[in-house]
């Protein structure tokens, strides 16, 4: 028996096999969740579609989350083929690259700042309450995902850590607002991983490296981690956790100075 049999989870976000969404999805799947997947545009679509057949499932859905009217045909798509939803997850970000290099206030921009936030936070909240109906009475989870670069300053992270910062506020307003509906609503911060979103970040290979470093478990963690970790949260053995930022990271959060 898993953690998630009888669960339905939307899974936004799913880029490629080395992405932190797709390690979700396959700790879902092997939990015994049903799955569904958006990608952003048709440049991504045959690669999702390939992932989805991976775990037994058919229901990919476009969805750009700049644009309010692809979230809410989501859900409405989402109809043809279940009548209710148990679980979101949240896997979406992106500010522009020459926003992510060198020195924070010498590199942000109106318009950067504005896409980062709306990217990367707002769409949280707008796909949040487009999955609000139809999560009622089920116990409800929804999941984000962020980053050290929220609460402390990394190099290069800029603007990004930024807008993980509002994301991380988002999820508390959030879980505020749907806890009287019994729907919970948490965030991952994993540690950093190659993934193709993260690849568009200097310096990553030195992140790696010192965590592999400084860490109290002196290595990095892997996509299925997290993974592991989310099916938890999004299970009812989490029923009362809602509101936190759950640290996934190999414990290098927990680090002042490296001796």
């Amino acid at each position: 028996m898993g953690l998630l049999d009888n669960k339905r989870a939307l899974i936004v976000g799913v880029a490629s096999n080395r992405s932190i969404a797709w390690g979700i999805a396959r700790a879902m799947h092997r939990e015994g969740a049903e799955l569904a997947f958006t990608y952003q545009n048709d440049k991504l679509r045959g690669r999702v579609e390939k992932f989805s057949a991976e775990v037994n499932s058919e229901i990919v859905i476009p969805c750009d989350v700049a644009s309010d009217d692809q979230i809410q045909a989501v859900f409405e798509h989402l109809d043809d083929y279940w009548d209710s939803l148990d679980i979101l997850i949240h896997s979406v970000a992106y500010a522009p690259r020459e926003e992510l290099d060198g020195e924070y206030l010498e590199n942000v921009t109106r318009q950067g700042f504005l896409t980062a936030h709306e990217i990367s936070s707002y769409s949280f909240a707008a796909l949040g309450d487009a999955a609000r109906s139809k999560m009622q009475g089920r116990h409800g989870a929804m999941l984000t995902l962020s980053y050290i670069g929220a609460v402390r300053v990394m190099p290069n992270y800029n603007v990004m850590g930024v807008a993980k910062a509002s994301l991380e506020a988002n999820v508390r307003y959030m879980a505020s607002s749907l806890g009287p509906e019994g729907i919970r609503v948490n965030a991952i911060s994993a540690g950093p991983i190659k993934t193709l979103a993260a690849s568009g970040i200097k310096g990553l290979r030195d992140f790696l490296s010192l965590v592999e470093k400084v860490s109290p478990l002196r290595r990095n963690v892997t996509i299925d981690e997290v993974g592991n970790v989310a099916a938890f949260l999004c299970s009812d053995y989490a029923s009362a956790i809602t509101g936190e930022i759950t640290y996934v990271d190999c414990g290098y959060n927990s680090i002042g100075m490296s001796s």
